[in-house]
């Protein structure tokens, strides 16, 4: 039995670097005098094992590779703890003492550390003269009972979703199967085979899959692909008699289709090693997060808060010491109409170029549908291609010839060709022969008179400025990816008259058009908005469209669909339909391709249609408009 003294309690949780290790060293290469007190070597052994020092510990009897028997009792906390000295008790002998250890563990920020309490033993051993005090190597020094060990759990909250209009569920937990091969389901023989018909099932590549089933352990699930529940029922029965094939039921974020708004709201999938480094610790093998889209970029905020759980895990049981509930991200909202966007998407299934439907309000500007077709392949050709215009620019250069003291009637000369510095600009090839001649502007603008305007080029003022009082080259950050266009100023004549008809070096993208038509309808400049919450810092105009301008714009795009080009929107149901068409020559073939282009605006609803290689504005992209605005009503 012991008899004890008790001595003075010194709590030290914050050691200085420079004390720690002058503390250390001390303990190292102590003589053992009588001035050496056991709490001043508890100080010192809390010291190097706060450092993760353990071989340097003096132990009494030194545990056979210490950095690697100390990594076993702690787990895979992964973070280094501070380690506190509370009371210290020594023997009444003298050679033996025990002090109390406060460990704190910040595993996680923005959370309260796990703190607990351990048992430091210390034995003062050596010659009478050379006695210095050691450490009972022993679980207590972190509360562990035999046996045991720390282990470190984690357990993330389901994903955030993404919102619609009137913050309708977009992106919502939803059923799917992983199809893959069950290694403890088939001989090992039959493995190969088993993944080379699996894959034939579900269309992936056979010797990859091969690869990584032979490369995987001998009771590994090897995955080959995650399809929605409602459309694998061939996979599943093509797998039925097949060994080792099996389809896993579980959950994954996804959109009400799989081709919903993906170039705009990206997609979720397994973490790849470097977005785990990147992680800070957060990803872990196995785990999933946002990789491309508004998932990537809003990842942070919709994965939320892991829920964390240490345990003392022996070999019969575990003991729970330390919990944390996960948490929920936090929602994020977007302006998509779903109703719109899926109607969108339809309307592009069977376009085969790369194409673009937007829908925007003009009163909020709102994206209710931002869609690109399959001929994109998962590139967001609405908010981020960049393709000149056409004649749908007509808006803007209609824009500056207004500012210029030209109204709807003022009269301009449409001839069939003009040349300007050597090139020769002409109209389309099916142009009206009633359209030409000393026209008024609106109906250089109805039937889309290119050497009209390209007449005009002396009394038209800056296209720049007056595509910024469109929204159109003004850049903004919306929280997403948009392009808004480039209007330099023209490098000659030439490049000059062809930027009067959006060609040239005049570029923009299917939003910046929708918000161009919106801010006709609107009467002021409207600046597409996709994500609610994200505070836009909208950069100054120069010179802002007025409501006269606008009205003019107005009676001019009207004229297009009451008796020119867009003539197939006049019996849309609804309010009467503004509109402009718009082909672009591209590329160097002859004669040379054309994307189509089609704006319009009707009540509150504006929208853009845009085909990569069309034959024409009203031809190609007009039908797909029309289908839009009339999914609308």
């Amino acid at each position: 039995m012991w008899w004890h003294r008790r001595v003075t309690r010194r709590t030290r949780r914050h050691l200085t670097a420079a004390l720690s290790l002058a503390l250390a060293a001390s303990l190292v290469s102590c003589t053992g005098d009588d001035g050496e007190q056991p709490e001043d070597a508890a100080a010192s052994v809390a010291a190097l094992l706060e450092r993760g020092k353990v071989g340097r510990v003096p132990w009494v009897e030194a545990p056979p590779r210490p950095q690697q028997w100390w990594q076993g009792l702690t787990g895979d906390l992964g973070v280094r703890p501070s380690v506190a000295v509370g009371e210290v008790v020594e023997a009444e002998s003298g050679d033996q003492a025990t002090a109390r250890l406060t460990w704190t563990w910040p595993l996680q920020d923005g959370e309260s550390p796990w703190e607990h309490t351990g048992t430091l033993r210390l034995v003062r051993a050596g010659d009478e003269g050379g006695a210095r005090w050691r450490v009972h190597a022993d679980r207590a020094l972190l509360d562990l009972r035999r046996g045991e060990r720390l282990d470190l759990r984690r357990e993330l909250p389901p994903r955030a979703p993404v919102l619609g209009a009137g913050d309708t569920e977009i992106v919502v937990e939803r059923p799917v199967l992983r199809f893959g091969v069950d290694k403890t389901r088939v001989s090992r023989a039959g493995q190969a085979e088993a993944a080379r018909r699996l894959a034939a099932a579900v269309d992936v590549d056979a010797g990859s899959l091969v690869e990584r089933v032979r490369a995987a352990g001998d009771r590994a699930f090897v995955e080959a692909i995650v399809l929605r529940r409602e459309g694998a029922g061939a996979a599943r029965r093509a797998i039925a008699d097949v060994d080792g094939a099996v389809a896993v039921e579980d959950t994954l974020p996804l959109a009400p289709t799989r081709e919903f708004a993906r170039p705009v709201l990206g997609i979720v999938g397994p973490v790849t090693a470097e977005i785990v480094e990147e992680s800070d610790g957060f990803y872990g093998a196995g785990d999933e997060a946002g990789l491309s889209g508004l998932q990537q970029r809003y990842d942070e905020q919709l994965r939320g808060t892991p829920g964390l759980t240490v345990l003392a895990v022996g070999d019969d049981e575990e003991r729970e010491l330390f919990h944390v509930e996960p948490r929920r991200g936090d929602p994020l909202r977007t302006t998509l109409d779903l109703d719109l966007q899926a109607a969108a998407e339809r309307i592009l299934a069977d376009v085969g170029p790369a194409s673009a439907l937007v829908a925007l309000r003009p009163s909020s500007g709102d994206l209710l549908a931002v869609a690109s077709g399959p001929g994109s392949g998962g590139y967001s050709t609405a908010s981020v291609g960049q393709y000149a215009p056409g004649s749908t620019f007509k808006v803007v250069s209609s824009l500056a010839l207004l500012r210029a003291g030209l109204d709807p009637g003022s009269t301009v000369d449409c001839p069939p060709s003009v040349v300007v510095d050597g090139k020769r600009f002409e109209n389309y090839d099916d142009y009206p022969p009633s359209g030409l001649g000393r026209i008024p502007l609106r109906a250089a603008v109805a039937n889309s008179c290119n050497t009209a305007f390209i007449g005009q080029r002396e009394r038209a003022g800056s296209l720049a400025e007056a595509a910024a009082a469109l929204g159109l080259g003004v850049d903004h950050d919306l929280g997403f990816g948009i392009y808004f266009g480039s209007v330099p100023e023209p490098e000659s004549e030439t490049s000059g008259a062809a930027a009067l008809i959006g060609q040239g070096q005049v570029l923009a993208s299917p939003v910046a058009m929708a918000a161009v038509v919106g801010s006709v309808a609107r009467g002021e400049t409207v600046l597409p908005r996709l994500l609610p919450d994200h505070d836009v810092e909208r950069s100054a105009v120069p010179r802002p469209l007025t409501a006269a301008e606008a009205r003019a714009l107005r009676t001019m795009l009207r004229a297009v669909v009451a008796e020119g080009s867009g003539a197939a929107l006049a019996d849309v149901p609804g309010p009467p339909v503004i509109a402009k068409t718009g082909t672009a020559e591209f590329g160097t073939d002859d004669p040379p391709r054309t994307h189509a282009w089609l704006v319009a605006a009707q009540g509150d609803l504006a929208v853009a249609a845009f085909v990569e290689e069309g034959e024409s504005g009203s031809r190609t992209a007009g039908p797909l408009a029309e289908a839009l605005l009339r999914a609308a009503r």
